[in-house]
């Protein structure tokens, strides 16, 4: 765990100073190229640049090559090579197709058959490698070895699965990227509990990107994320849980995402396709979009309402910040005794 440990935190500061220089570059860049989306939750018009999130991908790619360069040539070994190479080509694949979602335009990018369709080889470096292990705790029926199924059928479901879900639970300056630093940091610390020394590291280099890109996205916000970071981010936080095969964690951690879920199936049933944002009213503060709660933004907006008397771009993400919290500290506390 020693040498994994410093090759993670290696690739933490790698990954962290790729992905801040290249999201400055990518403002600077893009401000020029008129490539900007226009913030919805502000009144008037307000534009950050767009698809930043793709940088978060780069430098978490970038700091897992820094962690097999020096498992190779200064360790000479071949430390989890297969799986670190793995992690690299899903993640850049994912941040492709959320790119291209991101340049074809909002509203107007991928349609949803086309999104599965292209998404569906996402999952097929960690197919190729058979990546986690085959055997499975499941409640109440004990541990089951799920053999070729396994690899086949859950491993891809789990990626696509997730890569979609971190995508609709979105919409906020800072949201996403808070979200996943809470996701990343709570997933690093359980592995270096249980001594799964590959998550341990692989985490930290995510978390890292993701810190990065949160000094630019943070309220106000600079730069979006868009789907570039939103799939990317999903995919590779699903295969993280995969090679350090703690699913019991992993999939409880994801909780808001399987609610927002829910809720999303529930907006269709009502004949309504969601969007998170408020309503911004001109002093900046935000009403309910819909009369009935279709996304946790809603339900945030809601509760800052209630308790506040007002509701703020600042307090959603703080509130769903602190649902999420609340999760990780109950996946600690299940998670064992599961």
């Amino acid at each position: 765990m020693g040498f994994t440990l410093f090759t993670g935190i290696i690739g933490f500061f790698v990954s962290f100073l790729v992905t801040f220089i290249g999201v400055s570059w990518w403002i600077n860049v893009g401000s020029k190229l008129g490539f900007m989306s226009r913030d919805m939750n502000k009144p008037g018009e307000v534009y950050a640049v767009n698809a930043g999130g793709v940088w978060v991908s780069v430098g978490a790619s970038f700091g897992v090559l820094t962690i097999i360069a020096f498992h190779r040539h200064v360790f000479n070994e071949d430390f989890y090579l297969a799986e670190y190479m793995a992690l690299s080509l899903l993640l850049f694949m994912a941040s492709f197709l959320g790119f291209l979602d991101d340049i074809l335009g909002w509203k107007k990018g991928l349609r949803v058959w086309q999104r599965v369709i292209f998404m569906a080889p996402l999952a097929l470096p960690l197919v190729v490698i058979k990546a986690g292990v085959t055997t499975v705790a499941i409640p109440f029926l004990g541990r089951v070895d799920l053999g070729l199924l396994y690899p086949l059928v859950l491993v891809p479901i789990g990626v696509l699965g997730a890569s979609n879900a971190y995508n609709m639970l979105a919409g906020y300056n800072g949201l996403e990227a808070t979200l996943g630093i809470i996701l990343f940091s709570s997933a690093a610390i359980y592995a270096y509990m249980k001594g799964i020394t590959v998550a341990v590291s692989v985490s930290l280099v995510m978390l890292a990107a993701l810190i990065a890109f949160l000094l630019y996205n943070k309220y106000p916000a600079k730069v979006f994320p868009g789907n570039s970071m939103t799939y990317g981010v999903g995919a590779y936080y699903a295969s993280t849980v995969i090679l350090g095969n703690f699913e019991k964690f992993g999939v409880f951690l994801f909780t808001l995402y399987f609610i927002e879920f829910l809720l999303f199936i529930r907006g269709l049933k009502n004949h309504v396709y969601k969007e998170n944002f408020g309503k911004p009213r001109p002093d900046g503060t935000l009403d309910e979009p819909y009369d009935k709660v279709y996304s946790l933004t809603h339900l945030a907006i809601k509760i800052q309402k209630k308790i506040r008397g007002k509701a703020t771009e600042k307090g959603v993400v703080a509130t769903i910040s602190i649902m999420q919290l609340i999760v990780a500290i109950l996946a600690f506390l299940i998670a064992p005794i599961v």
